[in-house]
């Protein structure tokens, strides 16, 4: 009875709460900006004419010629918004020049997209395998990576400029030709550019089913060397000291390191001997890329291999380890986050759920944070099979993506973020 009672007794402080909080309205839902919704699904089948265009220029990084094709496509669009726009050498030969469009505003903020036009994909494949769209996903060499987000970058900046949009200082486009191979023909200029930007946006696509990138791996790649002594393989094969067959007890340190996973992988990814099939091989090479969320991995895995090293089964045969850093880690972080909250409000706007998450592909936007500018990754139309011959881009994220990225731009242009001092 003393249960019940207490049950029916409700302080009045608490009733008043009750019923002022059941009198109020629900919340509204973010508004969506109609007239740019209109302007992104309007500029739709030009935006996938261009895409098509693109992916069927073969364009693989130090395919000189491809690039400079693409860019031709790409330069004048982005002269017509009143943009500077650059072709910057690339820092090492062998590569295509880089792009960078610059427009001026009349506002404070400094924000850098950064897209690679560049692809894994060699000379001829575009005529083998073209552009293909079923239903609602297209396929095509650099469909997603990263063909798809450089042009929805290109879009962006046309609806905005059409629509008067200047609140900003600076906005910045960099194209670059080589971030395939960890962009070593663009890091000064990326360097320079983080550093003198507030926000950094990168065109890389999003996972699926529509995810942004908040966190990425760190890409090195360690070169196993392996000296031995040829010989003719008939005649005197006990003579020679088969690099090969060093090289095979060497990779076995290999199988001591994890191939998949959320954190450090190893994987061999190219291994080269011999020069004839009638001589024991002088000389074998392998490569195995390494990928970290944690630097500290790569001299764990470093230590490793000069181990193995030290310890050859074949007599008289040398072993080198060397390394070739491509990309840092993107560490998960509250710069990023911060972005990544601005993104899923605009994404709301649409009645839409942005997801977070992370992947084992190196980008810019590591640059960016060592570099103390917040980047936010990832922003691209959603994508999946990537650096294989089923790479697809999903085609109904494109209007939303483009929609997403120009109330990105407009956001960070009124409320830029700061730029911060990097730990370490």
């Amino acid at each position: 009875m003393m249960r019940a009672s207490r049950q029916r007794w409700i302080p009045l402080g608490v009733a008043l709460v009750v019923t002022a909080a059941s009198a109020l309205p629900a919340l509204a839902a973010p508004r969506k900006d109609e007239a740019l919704w209109k302007a992104a699904e309007a500029a739709r089948p030009e935006q996938l004419k261009l895409l098509e265009t693109l992916v069927n220029i073969d364009s693989g990084t130090g395919d000189i010629e491809g690039g400079k094709r693409v860019l031709d496509v790409l330069a004048p669009r982005l002269e017509a918004l009143g943009a500077r726009v650059e072709r910057v050498p690339a820092e090492i030969p062998g590569l295509p020049d880089n792009l960078v469009a610059t427009l001026k505003g009349k506002g404070k903020a400094k924000i850098l997209m950064i897209g690679h036009i560049d692809t894994v994909f060699e000379p001829g494949t575009a005529a083998k395998w073209p552009y293909s769209a079923t239903g609602d996903r297209a396929t095509g060499p650099g469909v997603s990576d990263e063909k798809g987000g450089v042009i929805q970058a290109v879009v962006a900046l046309e609806i905005l400029t059409a629509r008067g949009f200047r609140n900003y200082d600076t906005l910045t486009l960099l194209l670059e030709t080589s971030e395939e191979r960890g962009s070593p023909g663009t890091r000064a200029l990326i360097d320079r550019l983080v550093k003198s930007h507030e926000v950094e946006l990168n065109l890389e696509p999003g996972d699926a089913p529509d995810k942004i990138t908040v966190w990425r791996k760190g890409s090195s790649t360690f070169n196993i060397d392996v000296k031995g002594r040829p010989a003719h393989a008939g005649v005197a094969p006990q003579e020679g000291r088969n690099a090969a067959t060093e090289l095979v007890h060497q990779l076995a340190t290999l199988e001591t390191l994890p191939k998949s996973g959320d954190g450090l992988t190893a994987n061999l990814t190219i291994i080269q001997a011999g020069s004839r099939y009638n001589i024991i091989p002088e000389n074998a090479r392998a490569q195995v890329n390494v990928r970290v969320r944690d630097k500290a991995d790569l001299e764990r895995v470093q230590a490793t291999l000069e181990e193995s090293a030290r310890n050859t089964k074949v007599p008289d045969t040398k072993v080198t380890v060397s390394r070739e850093n491509s990309f840092p880690p993107l560490p998960e972080n509250p710069h990023t986050e911060a972005l990544a909250a601005r993104a899923k409000a605009i994404y709301a706007e649409l009645g839409r759920e942005l997801g977070t998450g992370g992947n084992g592909g190196a980008s810019e936007s590591a640059l960016a944070h060592e570099a103390g500018t917040p980047a936010l990754d990832g922003l691209g139309p959603v994508g999946g099979n990537f650096h294989t011959d089923k790479e697809w881009i999903d085609l109904t994220t494109i209007t939303p993506r483009t929609y997403l990225l120009m109330r990105m731009i407009q956001d960070v242009a009124a409320r830029p973020p700061k730029t911060f001092r990097p730990a370490g």
